[in-house]
């Protein structure tokens, strides 16, 4: 699969995420506490920009802290 690919990928879920934060209202910072107590705002930023090349664990920790599945996070990727 060419890196092209991936980037598609990448910024389709990270418009996902977008639009699912901000359905609850949430702000990056917000969000970014309910994954991880550690993470920093511009993680989730990135994120949603197609710019972080994130791990399975994180969308997962994503996924609760939205309290969504997982294909709701990676839905259209196709």
């Amino acid at each position: 699969m060419d890196e092209n690919k991936f980037k598609n990928i990448y910024k389709k879920v990270g418009e996902n995420i977008k639009a699912l934060r901000k359905m609850r209202n949430l702000s990056q910072k917000s969000l970014a506490l309910l994954v991880e107590p550690k993470m920093d705002r511009s993680k989730i930023s990135d994120m949603e920009n197609g710019k972080e090349d994130f791990t399975f664990s994180t969308l997962l920790r994503l996924c609760a802290a939205l309290d969504v599945k997982l294909e709701h996070i990676t839905k259209d990727i196709g």
